[in-house]
Parts: structure tokens; sequence; C-alpha cells
């Protein structure tokens, strides 16, 4: 195939690269089955008209204005690989066009699920702190260092949101035994059923959970929905892991619960980042951090690559994309999850 008769990809992935989201094996079927034309966000307005034109795939997130779209006559897809939808692009227009807006954001539900498990089971048997202890001679031994340690297996699990990273850290969960409800009001109670979990309110599963994972994007409905009165409806002692996105939580009021002592809590995601120096969150006892790191692990990244060679192999015969998550018409404007700024 001559590169004149390949298809058309514009590759703009920032803050990815093509390196880090395909594996050299992956990168050389890209290069060798479509002409592949790299820019950045800021010059892809400026690229030949003939290129804008001919373009099939867009690889990236880049800013796409209602004039600029207009002059992509060929485009099926676009290719979120930040995997964070942003409301940078004629959605609507791009809809009525029949053009695919995907992410491969499911790459990032297992790893994020396992790390969460292990923040979990470390709020429930005090891992870390026991081990800093050791460090300085302060150890505990036997039941003595075990006086507020308990179990997951069996215990009351409570997860609010349930897309690929909630029905990740169910698949782990199950494992434990737990009676595990959820809260997705996005989601029929059938669905989640079918997963061997209880739908449940917001309410029961705040007050009736040893461990609530939060795993639900940021929308135009929920930012800052769990704060003080959330905090104070659950069960003293309970664990609360926050693994999507800090803009779902009033971050004071869950610092506060966990300074009174009423819950523990662990997170791997904070409302700024990184937060400053001297954020009281860097020093506060019963608080695990971990540094926006649960899903960034490079065989997430390399996942992306090859679902995205998967979806346009599929498209380029006539069907529609099926590896990534296709954006929604009805919910994609409702989207506020603030986009990485690293990889």
């Amino acid at each position: 195939m001559s590169e004149s008769s390949q298809p058309l990809v514009i590759s703009a992935p920032e803050p990815r690269t093509l390196d880090l989201i395909f594996t050299p094996a992956s990168l050389v079927r890209l290069r060798a089955g479509y002409r592949v034309v790299e820019t950045t966000d800021r010059d892809i307005a400026a690229l030949p008209a003939e290129i804008l034109a001919g373009a099939r795939y867009i690889i990236g997130q880049p800013p796409i204005s209602g004039e600029l779209l207009a002059r992509m006559q060929s485009l099926r897809c676009v290719f979120n690989v930040e995997s964070n939808l942003i409301d940078n692009m004629p959605y609507e227009t791009l809809f009525e066009r029949g053009i695919h807006v995907v992410t491969t954001g499911a790459v990032f539900a297992e790893p994020v699920a396992e790390l969460g498990l292990a923040m979990a089971i470390n709020l429930a048997r005090g891992i870390v702190d026991a081990d800093l202890a050791f460090r300085e001679g302060k150890e505990l031994w036997g039941g003595e260092g075990n006086r507020t340690a308990r179990l997951i297996s069996g215990a009351d699990v409570g997860i609010i949101g349930f897309g690929d990273l909630g029905k990740a850290l169910n698949r782990l969960l199950s494992g434990f035994r737990t009676r595990t409800r959820v809260f997705d009001p996005w989601l029929p109670p059938s669905m989640l059923i079918e997963h061997g979990v209880e739908p449940a309110a917001l309410d029961e599963v705040l007050s009736g959970s040893d461990f609530v994972f939060v795993v639900a994007s940021v929308t135009s409905e929920n930012q800052g929905f769990l704060g003080a009165d959330a905090f104070a409806k659950m069960r003293k002692g309970a664990a609360f892991i926050l693994l999507s996105r800090a803009g779902v939580v009033d971050f004071e009021a869950l610092m506060e619960a966990v300074r009174s002592g009423h819950i523990v809590a662990a997170s791997d995601v904070f409302p700024e980042e990184p937060p400053g120096l001297d954020h009281p969150v860097r020093a506060l006892p019963g608080f695990l951090r971990s540094a926006h790191r649960a899903g960034a692990l490079d065989i997430a990244f390399k996942r992306m690559g090859d679902m995205v060679l998967e979806d346009m192999d599929l498209m380029d015969r006539g069907l529609p994309p099926m590896r990534c998550k296709r954006a929604e018409r009805e919910t994609v404007s409702r989207m506020r999850s603030k986009p990485v700024d690293r990889n």
C-alpha cells in the first residue's frame, strides 16, 4: 500500500506520547498501516488543508473548534488517550456527523483496583505504621499490635460508582466474601444485581459499610458531594478509600473526619497535585497517601495502543469501535474530571 493510499491519522496525544502508549511492535504496525502526521495540541489547526480534510482518526484530545471540525470531512473517530473526556470539542456536532469519541480509560481499572484493595488492607491491618514503628524500635508484638486490626473478609463494603473501575474492584473483592452495596445513579439496579452487588442509596452505603471505596467520576452533579454530613454518617472507625478524582469530595471535611478519629482514609488523588509541602494532609495520622500513581503502570499505558489499533481495524472494515469506551451523547457534557498534566 502506498503512503498516499494509507488511512491518515493525526497524532497529538499530549500529555502521552506514542512511545508511551504503543509497544515497539505496535508502533511499527501503526506506522506500517497508516500515514501518521504528528503534531501538538497547539498546532493542529495550522496543519495543511489536505491533511485536515483527509484525516480519518485523531489519537489524542486536542481542542477542536466547530470551524476546525468542519474542515475535517473524513474524520471517523477521536481516540482520547488521556482518558478524561474534556469539554474542548463540539460533541453534539461530532455525534450528529456520526464521529465516534472514545477513551482508553479502561486500561487503568485493574491497576487502580489493585492499589485500592492494598490500601484497604493496610488501613485494616496497619501495615505501613507497623513497619515504621519497627524501624524505630517501637514495634508492638502479637495482639498488642492488632488492637485496631480487622478483616476485610466478610466485611460490609460500599462502592460509590460502578464503571470499569468499580467492576474491577468488585471482582477483586469477590474472593473476600464481602457484602457489597453499590450506589450509582447512572445505572439501573438490575445491572448491579447481575454483578453480584446490592443496589443501595448513598446513605445506606455510607452508614452500612466498614470500607467505602469512591470510584465515581466527577460530573456536573456530584462535585464535592461527599462532605461533612456524609462522613458523619459513616461507622466510627470505617475506612474511606478515594481512588477516582478528588473533586467528588470536600477534602477539608475529609481531613477533619480523619483528624477527629471518626474514620481512617486513603487517597491516591488530591485537589491540587502535588499538594504543597506544608499541606496538612502530608502529616495527618490515620490518612494513607499515594501520589496519583495507582494506574500509572507501563503495562496499562501499552494496552492503550493495542486498543486503538484494534478499534481502527474494526472501523476500517466499516464496523463500530468495540475495545475503547464510547462517549455517550447524554453524559459527555456532564463530565468534569480534571485531566492529568503528567504521565
